[in-house]
């Protein structure tokens, strides 16, 4: 039996799978998420360490065994600042936070973003960590001075468990890792003022880091001294592991908290626009080109509750509306921190248009699935899709909505096994950086196929070409209010 842990933003899942990869037990517990002012959002590390101890003992006592390997994936970005032993020097500042903005739109303005991007095919984002760095440099110099590490979320929980202070490439990708040697770049460093604070850094280990679980953790989990533990990749490269997207052209869709599109390549392309991420992945010369938009399944959430419904109801809401919401059209940009993919714009903002007082709570809802949809197909064209799309995430429990995304997608959508996906990515990285034998095809056979619909296809294509129209004229405006 093998024990895979996704800690997210606001949910740590434990499951665990036997050697066919099938889930014997999932658990699950909420993490709390702090806004002290607009647009800051941080997390208490022990918290979320607490979080993994009542997962880890509740999917184990549920399971009636012990695991023989562990496999930590997270959330990634943000900044954790961790003390010689893996303690919190602060709270961790979230992805999800904007209050560094400004610094990124002084990069953006002197050329910095260009320039990383073109580098390593990384643009960075108010939430990501060179930026977050930049401001804890300027506003509270004395949390950096006090910290050894300034690290990601798995990071922290690793150190935590087994006292090893590393990283992973895939982790490390965004923004100060050669996506080629794979180890720290000098000149983003230098570029982002932080060559001063390149101590901080956790080394970065190859496929991923790997060690024992200590007494004290051991203790804490209930599990035995000395299991292997191995932490890595971060969620978004471990969905993608977990859902069996092996071949370059292929496509990755997470509808959760944001929705995450991934294209693995084997070229690396620093054309186009600055936008998205680089992901190394376990396998050198392999990147997952990835485009996580702001908002997903959070949209959502916010309309159903300006509504008065609820997740339940969202099948039935989106069949009270047709095709093109009675031509309500939404832009949906509901992040505070704006937009990170398929282009950056931190002023980035929602809006629905067309309204009139006939519109329903069904079309406003249709509108946003709609629009969440469109970002999606966005996203992978900037990605450079060729292949079919494998989804995943809390949203693909709406029948509706994964007809929508087959529908605007105009291609054979295939539906990730279920029982959590990136526990069950961070689990075969585990095994194979462990020499285990296993089957990852048996692992990762999808559950089913969603085909589209050729006339839904053809009105979403019009609606598409639309929507990218409607992002042309009102990203002008953006610009035009700073």
């Amino acid at each position: 039996m093998y024990l895979g842990i996704d800690i997210g933003t606001s949910v740590t899942k434990a499951a665990v799978f036997d050697e066919q990869g099938a889930a014997r037990s999932v658990e699950m517990r909420p993490n709390r998420l702090d806004s002290l002012r607009e647009g800051w959002f941080e997390q208490d590390p022990v918290e979320v360490l607490g979080s993994v101890a009542a997962v880890v003992r509740a999917a184990v006592a549920s399971s009636g065994t012990t695991p023989d390997a562990v496999g930590l994936t997270a959330q990634g970005d943000g900044v954790w600042l961790l003390d010689e032993q893996g303690h919190a020097v602060r709270p961790a500042i979230s992805w999800l936070d904007s209050r560094a903005a400004p610094v990124l739109q002084r990069w953006v303005e002197s050329g910095v973003i260009e320039k990383t991007f073109r580098h390593n095919g990384n643009a960075m984002f108010p939430g990501s960590a060179a930026p977050i760095l930049a401001w804890l440099a300027e506003n509270e110099p004395h949390s950096l001075d006090h910290a050894a590490t300034a690290g990601y979320c798995k990071d922290m929980v690793m150190q935590r468990l087994t006292g090893l202070r590393a990283t992973d490439a895939s982790d490390a990708s965004l923004p100060f890792l050669d996506p080629n040697t794979r180890i720290y770049d000098p000149e983003v460093l230098a570029w982002c003022g932080l060559s001063g604070r390149a101590d901080l850094l956790a080394p970065v280990v190859d496929p991923i880091p790997v060690a024992q679980l200590n007494a004290e953790a051991a203790e804490l989990l209930e599990l035995r001294v000395a299991t292997p533990v191995s932490a890595g990749p971060f969620d978004l490269a471990a969905c993608a592991l977990g859902s069996g997207v092996t071949e370059p052209g292929e496509g990755h869709l997470i509808v959760g908290t944001t929705l995450a599109c991934q294209v693995l390549v084997d070229t690396l392309d620093t054309s186009g626009e600055p936008a998205g991420m680089t992901l190394s992945t376990l396998t050198p010369g392999r990147w997952l080109r990835a485009m996580p938009a702001m908002v997903g399944c959070a949209a959502i959430d916010w309309v159903l509750d300006l509504v008065g419904e609820s997740h339940g109801s969202l099948d039935h809401l989106l069949a009270a509306s047709p095709v093109g919401a009675h031509d309500v059209t939404c832009l949906p940009y509901f992040s505070p921190a704006g937009e990170r993919a398929p282009f950056l714009e931190p002023r980035a903002r929602a809006s629905f248009d067309r309204l009139t007082v006939q519109t329903s709570k069904a079309d406003l809802v249709r509108a946003t699935c709609e629009a969440v949809a469109y970002a999606a197909r966005h996203c992978f064209e900037v990605a450079g899709l060729t292949g079919d799309v494998v989804m995943c995430g809390g949203g693909t429990r709406s029948e509706s909505w994964l007809q929508i995304f087959a529908d605007v997608l105009n291609r054979p959508v295939r539906l990730a096994r279920r029982s959590e996906t990136g526990a069950r990515g961070a689990v075969l990285a585990a095994l194979s950086t462990l020499g285990r034998d296993f089957d990852a095809t048996t692992w990762t056979t999808p559950a089913r196929v969603i085909e589209p619909d050729s006339v839904r296809a053809v009105r979403y294509g019009e609606g598409y070409a639309a929507y990218r129209r409607r992002i042309e004229k009102t990203r002008a405006v953006w610009k035009e209010a700073s």
